[in-house]
């Protein structure tokens, strides 16, 4: 199925699958996004040309993929969906098969007492649950999706839907703590945060934290997690990219405005290396099927789907004269991708002076569907002890001048240009900042 959806996709770029099924075809082509062609373009055009390419794009996604259901001949009916918090509790809420992304995300909301002008700052995320009980993430639910038809189509236990907050930069936290959920939803998705470590601890900051627990103090636990290195981020599984070297083992994690790399070199302890989303010209996701050692195309017997190859690959200004690509190989390089652009969509908010509860709310005059039964998050338990075994890092100066940089030129992949994202962030680079 693998091949034949591949082939799809690429001989017919209006081809959608979602929850890994077919679900239709809409001749969209001429509405793919005018990529850059250097890094001092006009924002003014070209972002208004790609706020109508968004638009029409969506229109078009919505009215195409609403008939996902009817695809799939799942009839409109009152079901119950397990939504999981980032501590694992279990949110049970009831909703129509038929309801899209925001609509279960409201029912949550409800469920929780989150109040609805809040709803915005949490987004609903597909993850798979590996064996050692923790979350791969696979995708942020599309606004246009079907959750109940997404996650029970993919006829797997393992995954799950989660619930995460859905902005990067934290002074919008101050926002979501002035209400008393808010505030407990932060709190447990950033106490489960430290405890993967997801979010770098020293031994006295790990301390200083358990202290503020042990007071419930909160506020000032998040204020100083806040101040800690990978607050917020989104840590990916461990993958390759050929940074600062071919085929190097890396972990890649998003936030800040920025993607992060932890690498070991050789003979070297862990190191860091961080991509400003303001200095990346442009970005593109492609996929391939390697050939067999022996050049055929055709496929061997023990081909599956897991060996379709997706990478993330962006332009990425290294010094003031010099444009270089780097390559993230990863079967999270989509999520990736929906990462960089949802947080240069928010550098664009906040550099216009928007709103950004404006931007996060979408539906205007919709009502909120209110639960008669709700459910208060749950406390996590006290920190436990700092996992001897984790290594602390050194972090890459800022123009990555540490590493020695091989040869590394385009991607080997022959994307079409329509497949780029261009950046519209990208042009608030200054010599000042180099």
């Amino acid at each position: 199925m693998s091949f034949l959806r591949q082939w799809l996709q690429k001989s017919h770029p209006g081809t959608f699958f979602m929850g890994g099924a077919f679900c239709c075809t809409s001749e969209i082509k001429e509405l793919r996004i005018k990529t850059l062609e250097g890094p001092r373009n006009k924002r003014v055009g070209d972002g208004l040309e790609l706020d109508i390419g968004q638009v029409l794009t969506r229109r078009c996604l919505h009215s195409r993929l609403f008939s996902h259901q009817e695809t799939q001949q799942v009839p409109t009916e009152e079901v119950s969906l397990e939504v999981l918090l980032s501590n694992g509790q279990k949110v049970l809420v009831n909703v129509l098969t038929s309801d899209q992304t925001e609509d279960v995300l409201e029912a949550v909301a409800a469920k929780l007492d989150l109040p609805d002008d809040l709803i915005g700052y949490f987004s609903l995320f597909l993850v798979r649950e590996k064996d050692d009980g923790t979350f791969s993430f696979v995708r942020k639910l599309q606004e246009f999706e079907l959750p109940y038809v997404s996650v029970t189509s993919l006829r797997s236990q393992e995954y799950k839907i989660v619930l995460r907050k859905s902005y990067w930069d934290s002074a919008y936290d101050d926002d979501v703590m002035e209400n008393r959920v808010g505030l407990n939803l932060l709190y447990a998705q950033t106490v489960s945060d430290i405890e993967r470590g997801w979010i770098l601890v020293t031994k006295e900051q790990h301390r200083q934290l358990k202290s503020l627990q042990e007071k419930v103090s909160k506020k000032e636990f998040l204020r100083l997690a806040q101040t800690l290195r990978h607050y917020g981020y989104l840590r990916f599984d461990a993958c390759v990219a050929d940074f600062p070297e071919k085929d190097c083992p890396v972990v890649v994690s998003a936030g800040n405005s920025e993607l992060s790399l932890q690498l070991r070199l050789p003979g070297q302890q862990l190191r860091e290396g961080s991509f400003r989303v303001t200095r990346m010209r442009c970005w593109r996701v492609t996929s391939s099927v390697p050939l067999p050692s022996g050049g055929t195309s055709s496929p061997g017997p023990g081909r599956g789907r897991g060996e379709v190859r997706l990478e993330l690959a962006f332009e990425y200004l290294m010094s003031k004269d010099r444009l270089q690509w780097v390559t993230i190989t990863s079967p999270q390089a989509i999520m990736m991708s929906i990462c960089l652009q949802s947080m240069v969509d928010e550098l664009m908010v906040k550099k216009s002076g928007g709103s950004i509860r404006k931007m996060l709310r979408r539906r205007v005059g919709g009502t909120l569907r209110r639960s008669d039964s709700q459910q208060a998050v749950k406390s996590p338990p006290l920190l436990e002890s700092p996992d001897a075994s984790r290594e602390s890092m050194v972090k890459l100066s800022s123009k990555l001048s540490a590493v020695s940089l091989r040869g590394i030129g385009s991607p080997s992949t022959d994307a079409s240009a329509s497949d780029v994202h261009g950046n519209f962030a990208f042009e608030g680079i200054g010599d000042e900042d180099l």
